[in-house]
């Protein structure tokens, strides 16, 4: 049996057990191979450090900034170039957000497809 697999009848819970009341061998092993296999994974591959870790976070908070901040100045420049108040800061604030959320978002999923 494979992880994708669901479970057969005769191997979920209180049915993993053989006729006379024991556990059935086959279900123990394969749980036990699995325990040792996932083990085994975690010692190949061990959690980033907690440096690692608050690196990405401002790396993050950098790919969700520098956007906005890059349209609200471009906003800024339009509104005192033809003196409209906000009519450029606010929506282009809003979309460089939004390319800023866009873009973090595809770096978080390249970071966990990597790992």
């Amino acid at each position: 049996m494979t992880d994708s697999e669901p479970p057969r009848p005769d191997q979920r819970g209180a049915h993993a057990y053989a006729h006379n009341g024991k556990p059935d061998s086959s279900v123990l092993e394969q749980t036990a191979r699995k325990a040792a296999r996932l083990e085994q994974q975690a010692r190949d591959v061990p959690e980033p450090s907690l440096g690692s870790r608050l690196g990405q976070i401002g790396m993050l908070g950098w790919v969700i900034v520098f956007p906005a901040l890059l349209c609200l100045w471009l906003g800024h420049w339009l509104d005192r170039r033809f003196g409209t108040g906000v009519f450029f800061s606010a929506p282009l604030l809003m979309i460089g957000a939004a390319i800023g959320l866009w873009c973090a978002w595809r770096w978080m999923h390249r970071q966990s497809t990597r790992s």
